[in-house]
């Protein structure tokens, strides 16, 4: 098991069917990173040491359907670290690793 570290960063979502893809999603985009994984039904905290980028392209193929960033955003209940949003990714990061 991967433990907790204080330079996590990553996005806390509503659980479904998007989250779902998203976890996939940042497991193939953030290749070399372990991926943390604390799913409570109802949310799912994503998180990875450093931070991570969720791709548009990915999470579509994922899902098996178009997919939009701002589809992401809807279901965004907070994010751990900072955010950078783009017309076709976000990342999560943190300002400087501790």
């Amino acid at each position: 098991m991967v433990e907790r570290t204080k330079n996590m960063a990553g996005p806390l979502l509503m659980g479904g069917e998007i989250a779902d893809a998203v976890i996939e999603a940042a497991k193939i985009d953030n290749p070399g990173k372990d991926i943390i994984v604390d799913d409570h039904t109802a949310y799912v905290r994503i998180e990875a040491d450093g931070g991570m980028i969720i791709r548009e392209e990915t999470v579509g193929e994922c899902l098996g359907r178009p997919f939009e960033i701002r589809d992401l955003e809807v279901k965004l209940s907070g994010y751990s670290g900072f955010i950078e949003t783009h017309d076709d990714y976000v990342r999560f990061y943190l300002d400087k690793v501790l």
